[in-house]
């Protein structure tokens, strides 16, 4: 047997959820499938050997999608009783989406998982993504255009939206761990897991990128050559967030007001490097404006638009309204859009004093 697909022993589970020693308590996500049924047994024997240990409570997510999920779930509260842990099964409720289930689903148990924690009076929330799973996602954002901070891949740990004051955090303890020695642990142990039909299911992305990884590693790309991959991104995103903070110091010195404007001198924009002026202006606009997430390509479209422009330039992007002329670069909060009624109105008008329109 390879070193890859033994059993995760005592000695490195124990430095695995070293970092979670003081915490006051552990939600530990669990569906029931093999990585995550080892994360309750390794999780709660960890806890008997410390003299003094986080209590843990052990989540299942039904998100009413298949008959099985209620059975496996009584199956992980069986398991969780066995091993002295406490558990609760939430159900995701309402609608469901007829595109993007999958996201949306990951949305939902996210968020009951966080709703859990903080009912519970805990910080943190443990998932069991392995090192295959970091190699998928640095392959899916790949395939749709991702971004250096999407190709970074996930994080150890990172905050939880949740409503209300404090911050829960989702840690990933088993993301340099292969899934085969999580499978491997279980088995050892004699514990029975279930197996999700819609990890097998072609229609998904992910089953799909899942299935070329035994090619990819044949010729190099393994999951751990993916994660090496990863791990130098985000070490070359860090180095450009320190610069896109620097830029903001020198260029536009903080506290920005909420709907700006914020205004950058438009000859020191424009010799910042491209990846800095741009995340930069990324940064303004998702200050001031008011419409959600600034989508990258639409962000980068504006850009080239700005470093092409030759005359004055207005924008509109995302809720935030930006305008170059030959002094300042200016990003502020965008006004309210008008009805139909008042564009029909004013639309003549505006079009012959040369607006620019979103």
């Amino acid at each position: 047997m390879s070193t890859a697909e033994q059993a995760v022993r005592d000695d490195e589970a124990d430095v695995l959820f070293k970092d979670m020693e003081s915490a006051r308590g552990l939600v530990l996500a669990v569906s029931g499938g093999p990585d995550s049924t080892a994360l309750l047994v390794l999780a709660a024997r960890w806890a008997k050997r410390l003299k003094r240990a986080p209590k843990l409570l052990a989540v299942t997510v039904d998100h009413g999608l298949r008959t099985e999920a209620s059975r496996e779930a009584a199956a992980v509260k069986r398991l969780a009783k066995k091993l002295g842990v406490a558990h609760r099964t939430l159900r995701w409720r309402g609608r469901k989406p007829a595109t993007g289930l999958q996201e949306a689903a990951r949305l939902a148990r996210y968020r009951l998982l966080a709703e859990a924690a903080a009912r519970a009076g805990y910080a943190h929330v443990l998932t069991a993504h392995t090192l295959d799973d970091q190699a998928e996602t640095i392959l899916f954002r790949l395939a749709r255009g991702s971004g250096l901070i999407g190709l970074a891949g996930m994080a150890h740990a990172t905050a939880l939206p949740i409503a209300g004051e404090g911050a829960i955090f989702l840690v990933r303890p088993f993301l340099d761990v292969p899934k085969a020695r999580l499978i491997a642990t279980v088995r050892a142990l004699g514990i029975a897991y279930s197996e999700d039909p819609s990890n097998r299911d072609p229609r998904f992305a992910r089953t799909r990128l899942r299935s070329v990884m035994p090619e990819l590693a044949r010729e190099g790309l393994d999951a751990r050559g993916l994660a090496r991959f990863a791990a130098r991104v985000r070490r070359a995103e860090s180095a450009i967030e320190f610069a896109v903070a620097a830029a903001a110091a020198a260029l536009a010195p903080g506290p920005w007001p909420e709907r700006g404007p914020i205004a950058f001198a438009t000859r020191q924009f424009a010799d910042l490097p491209a990846e800095v002026g741009l995340r930069l202006l990324g940064r303004a606009i998702a200050h001031t404006g008011n419409e959600g997430p600034v989508e990258l390509g639409k962000l980068e479209a504006l850009y080239d638009a700005l470093r092409q422009a030759r005359s004055r330039l207005r924008r509109t992007l995302a809720g935030a309204s930006v305008t170059l002329d030959a002094e300042h670069l200016t990003v502020e909060r965008a006004p309210a859009r008008r009805s139909g009624a008042q564009r029909d109105e004013k639309g003549s008008k505006g079009r012959r004093k040369g607006r620019f329109t979103k």
